[in-house]
């Protein structure tokens, strides 16, 4: 039988949805005998869509308008309530979990989001079975105090794509049977795929100069209003805007003035052959954005202040001990570090191809694996389908 594998994303970000896309493709492009299904963990928690119907927007939304204004600013401590919240709610979550895990039988289940990793292992047990539980991180690494991605005393399968990560498991007493370290952050096959034209061909068709220095301003799949500050004092210098969804953040940009060739592009899912017309990228220190650069051999100029994430500001201490960008907490700071950067490229770009990540074709190497030991011992049985577990959960 063709084994099941569910990948559980969120939409927040953009981040975890296009990692689990990423393994999805890469099992399919690799003829793997797998089942793989994409489930979203907030259709599941609130399958009513009780949240929308009171609020008009999807939980995701919120937090995604807030990065495209930028308003990421105490972030650290609504991210302490929510984490609270999710503990208070604990036996309701799993209640609401429950009836997915019995109707979809899963032969795996792979979690490419953080928080919500123990209840969902918990209910997964609870609903019977013993499918192999795995957490890949799209972070860096966790928070300082753990139990954003790694959770202590859980027998959860954890792939790590840094050192730091890997050390900060052991620390928490994670077992080494299941630490897993790969060598980056998953990013979509189209990333590891030639140029479809030559990057001379590509500039002049959107008008863009070849052999000229190009930057791209790259602030996530929402834009962000940080863009029409950079594009200010950056002026001089080629670049292209990446604005993702934001389209009124487009029609700014298009409006300001500019002394050199600028392409300002909304919404596109070829963001590789963007990159490829690029010598350097600039922009917030998202793990996404960061290893889709360094792929691409674009060292990075990253905005890093007291509104970067706390879950991203380990990514600006990589970026500096792997010598592929600079870091910079003012606009002003960004266009020296631009010019800098512009003018000593060559040994920038040589850093940066220096890191070699092969994490997408590592990471199913290492879900095969755990199948094979796993086997179908862990397959639902209707006889345990109203196990104490669940009656104790539903209870």
């Amino acid at each position: 039988m063709t084994p099941s594998l569910e990948l559980i994303y969120i939409n927040a970000g953009g981040g975890h949805r296009a990692s689990a896309q990423a393994l999805q493709a890469i099992a399919q492009q690799q003829g793997r005998n797998w089942d793989v299904r994409l489930v979203n963990l907030f259709e599941r928690i609130d399958p009513g869509q009780r949240f929308y119907a009171l609020t008009g927007l999807n939980p995701e939304d919120l937090y995604n308008k807030r990065l495209a204004r930028g308003w990421t600013r105490g972030m650290a401590q609504e991210l302490y309530v929510l984490q609270q919240l999710i503990r208070l709610g604990h036996r309701r979550l799993l209640q609401r979990l429950l009836p997915h895990w019995q109707a979809s039988r899963p032969d795996m289940v792979v979690s490419l989001v953080p928080n919500f990793n123990r209840v969902m292992f918990e209910s997964l047990r609870a609903s019977g079975s013993a499918a192999p539980y795995v957490t890949v991180m799209t972070d860096f690494a966790d928070l300082p105090r753990g139990r954003f991605w790694i959770e202590r005393d859980l027998p959860i399968h954890l792939v790590c794509g840094t050192r730091k990560a890997v050390e900060q498991a052991r620390a928490m007493g994670h077992p080494p049977a299941l630490l897993h370290e790969v060598s980056g952050m998953l990013v979509r096959p189209e990333f590891y795929a030639p140029p479809k034209q030559s990057r001379e061909q590509a500039m002049r068709r959107h008008g863009l100069t070849p052999g000229r220095p190009t930057a791209l301003v790259l602030f996530g799949g929402h834009g962000g209003r940080h863009m029409l500050q950079i594009a200010r004092r950056l002026g001089d210098m080629q670049a292209i805007y990446l604005c993702g969804h934001n389209q009124a953040l487009a029609e700014r940009l298009q409006a300001l003035p500019a002394q050199a060739p600028r392409l300002i592009q909304g919404f596109t899912s070829d963001v590789p052959a963007f990159m490829h017309m690029a010598d350097f990228m600039i922009g917030k220190p998202g793990p996404g954005s960061i290893s889709e650069a360094v792929r691409c051999g674009l060292p990075v100029v990253l905005l890093h202040s007291g509104a970067t994430m706390p879950q991203e500001r380990y990514n600006v201490e990589w970026v500096r001990e792997m010598g592929v960008g600079i870091a910079c907490t003012t606009y002003l700071e960004i266009a020296r570090a631009a010019h800098a950067m512009q003018a000593d490229l060559p040994a920038w770009q040589q850093r940066v191809r220096a890191i070699d990540n092969r994490a997408l074709f590592e990471v199913p190497e290492i879900l095969e694996t755990i199948l094979a030991t796993a086997g179908r011992r862990h397959a639902v049985r209707d006889d345990r389908a109203r196990s104490p577990a669940v009656q104790s959960a539903l209870s």
